[in-house]
Order: structure tokens, then C-alpha cells, then sequence
């Protein structure tokens, strides 16, 4: 417990709080000028919505390549789901500038995919939800595929016995018992999205992400800029993240309650 306890404040505690101590230290007013900046509110603006909706398309689509991945056999399986995990393997910037190149439609740079699009991925808030989508695709299967693994096929079986069709048997006894882990797979990929940097601002052009404003103001040498634009950002994650927990604890208890 020493150990872990020390562990975590030199590497987790002291920086945030030496980070909180630091937005602190300017007055009230000057943080609300700060943070309310409208460059400030857009940044935010994208980066959230952008983490939210990627991480809500990797929940439905992660669950669907975990199912099969788990219940299906079929030749390349083994080589499909190590493919699961090359975002993991590749550098950020690796996965910006390929992305941002497939997706173009810009003049002689158009990629395979952007040539065939009627609209612009590559350089705009769609390019965002490219790359954020592909970054967080493992944490979902890999947090989704022990729990099918879990999952006692007698009782869908059981399910099946008493009348129940497909989607009754996937609602009532597959879908409460994959909920907690959806979330847990959901949440992860939205922290990664959030503080995602290398693989977006390849692909997002001049839309503005909120990690990039920090880095922008550190090279404009605004530290108190980026430091509270930084520390308001480690709020509103907390906030969600913690929401997001208790709403996997309270999925959790009710497939107890249930089962």
C-alpha cells in the first residue's frame, strides 16, 4: 500500500496538483477570460463532441467485431483479430498521415476512399471522427470480448426454450450482462479520444482540437493560458468520466439484481 501510495502521488497527484495549484494562482476573473475565449469554447466544443460520438460508434461496431471475433469460427480469424490491435502498435502520427492521405480529395492528393466520397473527410471535423473512431476501436473489443466469453450460451438457450425470439434473448439476458463491460470499453475510448494529438491534427486542417491550443499556447509561451485551459479540460473529464463509472456500477448491480 506504501508502495502504491507513493507510487501514484510522484507520478499522478503532484503533477495534477501542482498543475491545479498553478490555474489557481490567477485571479477569478482572469480565468473566466481565459476559458470563455470563444477559440477556447470551439476547441472544447470539437474535442468533446468529437471524443463522444467516435466513442459511441466504437461501442456499437467494437461489440459486433468482438462478437464475432468470439462466437464465429473462420478462416483469417487469428490474423483478423490481431489486426484489432495495430492502432495500439502504430505511432499516432503514423495513423494521422495515413489516414489524412486515404481520405483526401484534394487536387492530384486525392486517396482511395476521398476520391470516391462526395464530401471532404481529410481537414475538417469529419477527419476528427476518423481518426479518434480508429484509435479507439481496441479498447472496445478488448474490453467486450471476455465478457462474451462469460456469457453461458445455455442460457440463451433457455432463453430460446421459453419463447423468447433473437432480439428479446440478446435485450433481457446478452445485452445486460455485456453493459458493464461496453462501458468500461466506451469510457476508455473516449479518455483516449480527448487527449488524442498525434493521429488528429494531421487530419483535422485548421479545426482546432484542445490538446493542440495547449501546445499552441506553450509555443506562444503562454504557460497560464495553457495551464488553465488544461486543468478546466481535467475537470470536465473527471466529471464525465465520473458519470460514465456510475452509470457501469449501477448497470453492474442491476445485472445482479436480475441474475
Amino acid at each position: 500500500m506504501g508502495f502504491t501510495i507513493v507510487y501514484l502521488s510522484l507520478i499522478v497527484l503532484i503533477p495534477l496538483a501542482a498543475l491545479f495549484l498553478r490555474a489557481a494562482g490567477i485571479g477569478l476573473s482572469e480565468f473566466w477570460k481565459i476559458i470563455s475565449d470563444a477559440r477556447v469554447l470551439a476547441s472544447f466544443r470539437v474535442t468533446f463532441s468529437m471524443a463522444f460520438f467516435a466513442a459511441l460508434t466504437n461501442a456499437v461496431f467494437g461489440f459486433i467485431v468482438a462478437w464475432v471475433l468470439t462466437r464465429y469460427t473462420f478462416p483469417g480469424r487469428r490474423f483478423i483479430d490481431a489486426m484489432v490491435d495495430l492502432p495500439f502498435a502504430l505511432p499516432t502520427a503514423v495513423s494521422g498521415i495515413t489516414l489524412s492521405i486515404l481520405y483526401s480529395n484534394q487536387g492530384l492528393n486525392q486517396g482511395w476512399i476521398g476520391r470516391l466520397l462526395p464530401f471532404a473527410v481529410s481537414y475538417t471535423p469529419l477527419g476528427i471522427y476518423v481518426a479518434l473512431t480508429f484509435i479507439g476501436l481496441p479498447f472496445v473489443v478488448r474490453a467486450v470480448q471476455p465478457a462474451i466469453d462469460d456469457i453461458e450460451r445455455e442460457l440463451e438457450e433457455v432463453a430460446a426454450s421459453l419463447g423468447a425470439s433473437r432480439w428479446q434473448t440478446f435485450w433481457r439476458v446478452i445485452f445486460p450482462a455485456l453493459m458493464p463491460a461496453l462501458l468500461t470499453g466506451f469510457t476508455m475510448a473516449f479518455a483516449r479520444g480527448i487527449g488524442e494529438y498525434g493521429s488528429v491534427i494531421f487530419i483535422a486542417g485548421s479545426t482546432e482540437i484542445t490538446p493542440q491550443l495547449i501546445y499552441i499556447k506553450l509555443e506562444e509561451h503562454d504557460v497560464t493560458g495553457a495551464t488553465v485551459i488544461a486543468a478546466t479540460m481535467l475537470v470536465i473529464s473527471f466529471v464525465l468520466l465520473f458519470v460514465i463509472n456510475i452509470l457501469q456500477l449501477w448497470g453492474t448491480r442491476k445485472y445482479r439484481e436480475t441474475k
